[in-house]
């Protein structure tokens, strides 16, 4: 809830300063470079780790950068310009992701020493379902908090919220690696998690179309926009706009919690991530933020079927003693969407407007879809 509570606040707070979305669209930039930069090593020191201490570690630097936020938000401008308070922003959030690089992955890591495998995939779609509870509160509440709060108020709960999940992580057992993980040298490590995830069609397929859909149809990162110059709705209804498509994941969550896809998995993946396309692009020709609203929790949704599908096919087909790097290679591919996409997002409204680059990006999310149908036959006819 604090990661995401970090991604409101700091989106807002940049875009309050500067009133440039190209503004936001650096703060993608800023966390990919270091993120996605040290994806590879990070797998291969997970995999010869203890995970619980890594992930201890870098959720307690994260609590470090928060405060040091807190600090900049409370007596920044007795000492910064606003200028130089958005610099400061970016090298907190470059920082945060050195350290996402390393405690991202050891979470799907370490799911398969917890859980036994004929209960992985209920696993997966209970922990998709954990982690997009806590982006809705995450959204929503850091909305509602700089409205009520400001920016100060808003990041002493963030910590508080990060304080609570260090303390929880304490009580999960130490997570040793297998013998098997400690005999291969750094390069060969890092090699031998690539050639898996190279070899590994269904793998690959589902991670470039992630990769290439979510890239060009990252509109997220432009609800200030919207929120503030289109819809003028406020932090408030910015707040519910952030979480719409998180408050869609959960339902369609719960949902295949109780009714898991049975067939012909492939095949919905792509279709729901093409279904993604289309919303982006009604939504950003949308002028009615309940309308809007609607658009991104369908969003949400059909980007729920595609997570909890792309989970499944990681899980089922890593080995243990290689999950921390090929779950590195996931995140430097979803960070690389995500982060990059947001980059993206900010160029494209530079140069073509916000509603036009928003459409465009939609629309690239369709055509990458319809390649990938067309060329992995594979992936379309994937079951588990």
């Amino acid at each position: 809830m604090g990661l995401r509570m970090m991604g409101t606040l700091v989106g807002w707070w940049v875009y309050e300063l500067t009133g440039n979305p190209f503004a936001i669209g650096l703060i993608g930039l800023a966390e990919v470079i270091p993120a996605v930069g040290l994806s590879l090593y990070a797998g291969h020191v997970i995999d010869i780790g203890e995970k619980r201490k890594i992930l201890l570690t870098g959720a307690g630097m994260y609590f470090l950068i928060a405060a040091a936020l807190l600090a900049l938000s409370w007596k920044g401008n007795l000492y910064f310009s606003d200028q130089q308070t958005v610099y400061v922003i970016y090298a907190a959030i470059f920082l945060t992701g050195v350290f996402r690089a390393f405690t991202g992955p050891s979470f799907g890591a370490m799911l398969g020493q917890i859980v036994p495998k004929e209960l992985l995939q209920q696993a997966t779609t209970w922990n998709q379902g954990t982690w997009l509870t806590a982006s809705v509160f995450g959204h929503a509440g850091a909305g509602l908090l700089i409205a009520f709060l400001g920016n100060t108020g808003t990041l002493a709960t963030l910590l508080i919220s990060v304080g609570i999940g260090w303390m929880c992580m304490t009580g999960i057992l130490p997570k040793p690696p297998s013998l098997q993980s400690l005999e291969s040298k750094t390069w060969d490590s890092v090699k031998e998690g690539l050639q898996f995830v190279f070899k590994t069609k269904e793998i690959l397929g589902a991670l470039t179309l992630d990769l290439f859909a979510v890239l060009f149809g990252g509109a997220v990162a432009m609800v200030p926009v919207f929120a503030k110059d289109i819809l003028k709705v406020g932090p408030s209804g910015f707040g519910w706009l952030n979480a719409a498509v998180d408050i869609g994941a959960i339902l369609i969550v719960i949902f295949l919690t109780l009714r898991p896809i049975q067939k012909q998995q492939g095949k919905k993946l792509m279709l729901a991530v093409g279904g993604f396309g289309l919303c982006i692009i009604l939504f950003a020709i949308s002028k009615s933020f309940w309308w809007s609203f609607v658009l991104l929790v369908i969003a949400g949704i059909l980007d729920g079927i595609s997570v909890v599908i792309r989970g499944t096919i990681l899980q089922l087909k890593t080995p243990q003693h290689m999950r921390g790097r090929v779950m590195s290679v996931n995140s430097m591919f979803i960070n690389s969407s995500n982060e990059l996409g947001q980059f993206e997002s900010g160029v494209a409204a530079r140069y073509m407007g916000v509603v036009p680059s928003v459409i465009f990006g939609g629309s690239m999310t369709l055509l990458v879809v319809l390649v990938t149908w067309l060329k992995a036959p594979s992936l379309k006819k994937l079951e588990y």
